[in-house]
């Protein structure tokens, strides 16, 4: 089973993906938790590209391509050998982040972003994708201004585009999105992810 979590930045997605390793693992399941940019030393060098505040002169093809680069060595070297091992891999982002942040807020086709997605990912889906909402102002009120990558230093607009951007992929695939409330209390939201997580495993 794949796994991931997606939202806003400041959401609390990568706390509850930490959370719901240790409710599985608990529970005897055998868990492989990553995170997106990232992963393994080639997929790593170009998170450090990607996120530095150096780069701000990055064009949106470029980071887009970054990103599907870092995925496709992520994905490859690390995520279908974990679940070929039968464990239950959990991603904090996937390539829905890319739909909503170089798609919905920079404005690149999605269709072109589609077509390099299913090449970069081997065509692998998540099975459930824990989306947690959070109003664009309270998440970046969460992130220290002395700590803010590149991305999160973008524009509220830019991040307001971002939350409409995820709203809209999960309207587009029920079934595969959980829409999460990030209002509410981290243990609360942990609550929600176990009912869901409940039903999915005994199914």
């Amino acid at each position: 089973m794949f796994i991931t979590f997606e939202g806003i930045e400041g959401c609390g997605k990568s706390t509850q993906a930490r959370m719901l390793r240790e409710f599985l693992i608990k529970k005897g399941k055998r868990v492989f938790l990553t995170r997106e940019p990232g992963g393994p030393k080639i997929a790593e060098e170009i998170r450090e590209m990607l996120l530095s505040v150096a780069n701000k002169e990055m064009l949106p093809q470029t980071e887009v391509l970054l990103y599907m680069a870092s995925r496709s060595q992520h994905t490859g070297e690390w995520i279908i050998p974990e679940l070929e091992k039968g464990k239950i891999v959990i991603s904090d982002r996937y390539y829905d982040s890319t739909f909503a942040y170089q798609g919905a807020a920079r404005k690149i086709d999605g269709k072109l972003i589609d077509t390099i997605r299913r090449y970069a990912t081997f065509g692998l889906i998540p099975n459930i994708t824990f989306l947690v909402d959070l109003p664009e102002e309270i998440g970046l009120s969460r992130i220290l201004a002395k700590d803010a990558d590149r991305l999160e230093q973008e524009s509220m607009e830019f991040h307001k585009k971002v939350r409409k951007g995820f709203l809209d992929l999960a309207k587009k695939e029920p079934e595969r999105f959980k829409v999460l409330d990030g209002k509410k209390r981290i243990k609360e939201i942990h609550n929600d992810v176990i009912s869901i997580m409940i039903k999915e495993l005994d199914k």
